[in-house]
């Protein structure tokens, strides 16, 4: 077997490489490399805010930069050992390579049984060279094949089929998985998502689903995190009221800072909902502040922010006087929760 014979690269050279493939190709060859190439690409890696494992259409994945077209390594299991081109020593393990021209980036193969060992060992080595400021996340619709534990995992986007139906399988999925920053679902199926508070579905940080079976979300009753918005086929006003009034007791959602939720099916009824609701009201003739904190997961480097609430309509939670902004538009009901009791919020109304 061949061993990779390496160029002596200059700076001037380095300036040149312009796809991150090669770049990160070059990070591999040494440590010396690797903090030359980081020390000269300063401002491009700034650009880079999320590290993603995609394996949506295939069972290992392509791991790609984030909000930009450019893989940079492909995972494969070995189909024929005279295909391998060069060696390289990954975080410690040595790893057979070869070249793609489906996916213009280097494959790493492995066999079957080193599956997991080959996909942390890369994970060890983007810890290293990226950071952990960026976000690492892992993209399937496979709920059967487990994911590695990698270190800093922070989301998984997952789209469960049509032919799902046992909604056990997703919760055994993410029972293997450490509790995430992030979970993005897209749920298919006729069945709901997992009735059970205790599934880690509502521990993460921030949530997005996407649910098309007739049921309201239980993400409505179970969520313990920060940040949700959902998009569900159907939910009762009832369900909404449910929510809201859970919150202004205090006996759920302690943590929440912003949920919407859209409905395909109809349009919320405004003014049920709001008297339901009990919301207090900010004069018509006075501007309400804007609701939007930061997001959880950032998946847009454009987009860091919740979008915005202005409403004249609020709630205050009973526990401990918090305000809460609420709107509702058309088949949208968006709910932003202030750190201020009342008072400091009404200080702050033009």
């Amino acid at each position: 077997m061949k061993l990779l014979k390496y160029p002596r690269l200059v700076q001037d050279q380095i300036l040149n490489y312009t796809v991150y493939s090669d770049l990160f190709l070059l990070s591999l060859l040494s440590k010396k490399m690797k903090n030359l190439i980081k020390s000269y690409q300063v401002t491009r890696f700034k650009n880079v805010t999320s590290i993603v494992y995609d394996s949506y259409i295939m069972d290992h994945p392509l791991v790609h930069i984030g909000c930009r077209p450019f893989s940079i390594l492909k995972f494969s299991e070995y189909e024929d050992i005279e295909n391998v081109q060069y060696q390289l020593n990954i975080s410690g393990k040595t790893i057979d390579f070869q070249s793609s021209d489906k996916y213009y980036c280097p494959v790493a193969l492995f066999h079957p049984h080193e599956r997991e060992l080959v996909i942390e060992s890369f994970h060890n080595h983007f810890l290293d060279f990226f950071g952990t400021s960026v976000e690492y996340q892992w993209k399937t619709n496979n709920y059967k094949l487990s994911i590695p534990r990698l270190q800093n995992l922070s989301g998984i986007r997952m789209e469960v089929p049509h032919t799902f139906e046992d909604s056990k399988n997703v919760d055994n999925f993410f029972s293997s998985c450490p509790v995430l920053k992030s979970i993005d679902i897209d749920f298919w199926a006729d069945e709901s998502l997992s009735p059970e508070s205790e599934s880690r579905l509502y521990q993460a940080e921030s949530i997005r689903t996407t649910q098309f079976d007739q049921n309201a979300p239980a993400v409505l009753r179970n969520f313990q995190g920060r940040q949700a918005f959902l998009m569900c086929f159907s939910c009762d006003v009832s369900d909404l009221i449910e929510f809201v009034n859970r919150c202004k007791s205090g006996e759920a959602f302690q943590n929440l800072e912003y949920l919407t939720i859209r409905i395909y099916l109809e349009e919320i009824t405004r003014d049920e909902t709001l008297n339901a609701i009990g919301v207090r009201h900010i004069d018509a003739t006075r501007k309400p502040p804007t609701h939007t904190v930061p997001k959880a997961y950032i998946d847009n480097a454009f987009k860091p922010n919740t979008d915005p609430i202005i409403s004249h309509s609020y709630v205050v939670r009973e526990s401990d006087n918090r305000v809460a902004s609420v709107l509702i538009q058309g088949k949208t009901l968006s709910f932003g929760v202030w750190d201020k009791t009342e008072e400091e919020f009404l200080r702050i109304v033009d």
